[in-house]
Order: structure tokens, then C-alpha cells, then sequence
């Protein structure tokens, strides 16, 4: 592979599954994974420098402080890379699928790609009824409003850094990844979306693991669909 790639993996308490998801991920194809503990309680720093991941820290709670400590990161380096790869440390995704994911980027046939679990393989039970529901109302808006086909929000996905550094990325908890693709649509991206499979997550979700946290995701989800018209 020419083209080179860096990883972002957010985590919060995941030292049950962040080694399993950084081991998996296939070396030969990224220059670096990283992994930004958000706050965590338990031995998740230990458990991915163990697995030689770099680890940042962002004490400030919130999925988009996660990423976006990633990305200032990786700003800061002489050699940048060419594509940033987003996925979760809870082990629900598969790794080894990363190929996948960023070849149609590696042969310049998109910017951004989505892994889609609509499109995929689901394990019974790795995604709760509101979180389909939530993903399926999601779409539904992006494309009546801004007339892009997404059938997820996958957090699996790939996307070519300077497209990444000109969607100004802002929000920092649940909206960041519909914010993404709701800005990648405004600029008029390429993006493609990649049937991946998912299973059920190592612990217990924070967003959808808890009837707050539902509420709130898919308020802040549906805000920031209608914040960008």
C-alpha cells in the first residue's frame, strides 16, 4: 500500500476489548494506531500501550473530544498520513476488515468511506431496536434534507486526512459521526459505503446501554442533522 494510514480509537473503559481490537488490526496496512483514553477508570492505558498503541489522553468526556484529541494529534506530526481510520475500542467491530474500508480512498475512487452494518452481517443481539430505529430516522433526514444515501453511522470508517481537516469537524460528544457525513454531503464528497459485520460489544454500551443515554444520543443527533441545513 502507497497510501499511508493512522488509526483513532476512542476509549472509555475498555480494557476488556482495546488489546483485542488493536491486535486485529492488520500492521502492514497503518503507521500507527491510536488510542485516546477518555477519561477511563480501569486499566485501559495499560492494556493498549501493552499492545503498543499510542495513547493520548483527553480527560473531557465525549466521543468527539476523542476523536478530535486524535486529530490535533496527529496535526502535530512532520509526516502526515494520508487516510485517518475511526473505529471503537469496544471490540463490536472486526478489525482485519480495514482493507476493506480504505481501498476504495487507496484507489481514489472515494474520500470517505462507511462501514455499513445495514448492509452487513449483524450478530443477533449487537445492536439494540432504538439504535436501528435511531440509525434508520438518522438516514432517512440526511436524505431528505440533503439529498445523500447513507443507511448508517457506522463508527467504522475511513476517510482521506485533508478532506478530514476541511470538514472543520466540531461537535465532541454524540453527533460526531452524523456530523461527518452530513458535512461530507455539503462539500460534495465521494463517499462510498462498505458492507462490514458487527457483533456484540465487549461490556456495556454508554450511549445505548442506558435509557439516558439514548435520549440523548438521538437528540443530539437529530439537532445536528438540522444545525448544518
Amino acid at each position: 500500500m502507497q497510501k499511508t494510514c493512522k488509526v483513532i480509537i476512542p476509549a472509555f473503559n475498555e480494557q476488556n476489548s482495546v488489546g483485542k481490537v488493536i491486535r486485529d488490526i492488520p500492521e502492514e496496512w497503518v503507521s500507527e494506531v491510536i488510542v485516546v483514553n477518555n477519561n477511563s477508570n480501569d486499566d485501559t492505558v495499560r492494556v493498549a500501550r501493552e499492545a503498543e498503541a499510542t495513547v493520548l489522553e483527553e480527560p473531557r468526556q465525549g466521543y468527539g473530544n476523542a476523536c478530535l484529541k486524535g486529530i490535533a494529534y496527529i496535526s502535530q506530526q512532520i509526516e502526515k498520513p494520508d487516510i485517518v481510520v475511526f473505529m471503537d475500542a469496544d471490540y463490536s467491530d472486526y478489525p482485519e476488515e480495514l482493507p476493506l474500508i480504505v481501498q476504495p480512498i487507496i484507489d481514489e475512487k472515494a474520500d470517505m468511506v462507511i462501514g455499513s452494518r445495514a448492509l452487513g452481517q449483524r450478530e443477533r443481539g449487537s445492536m439494540t431496536p432504538q439504535q436501528v430505529f435511531g440509525n434508520w430516522l438518522a438516514t432517512r433526514l440526511i436524505r431528505w434534507l440533503y439529498g445523500a444515501y447513507f443507511t448508517d453511522l457506522g463508527p467504522f470508517r475511513a476517510i482521506r486526512y485533508d478532506a478530514l481537516l476541511a470538514l472543520n469537524m466540531k461537535d465532541r460528544t454524540y453527533g460526531w459521526t452524523v456530523e461527518m457525513q452530513v458535512k461530507a454531503a455539503q462539500q460534495k464528497l465521494r463517499w462510498v459505503e462498505i458492507p462490514v459485520r458487527y457483533r456484540q460489544r465487549i461490556g456495556v454500551s454508554k450511549v445505548s446501554g442506558t435509557v439516558k443515554g439514548t435520549i440523548m444520543a438521538g437528540y443530539k443527533i437529530i439537532g445536528t442533522i438540522i444545525k448544518y441545513l
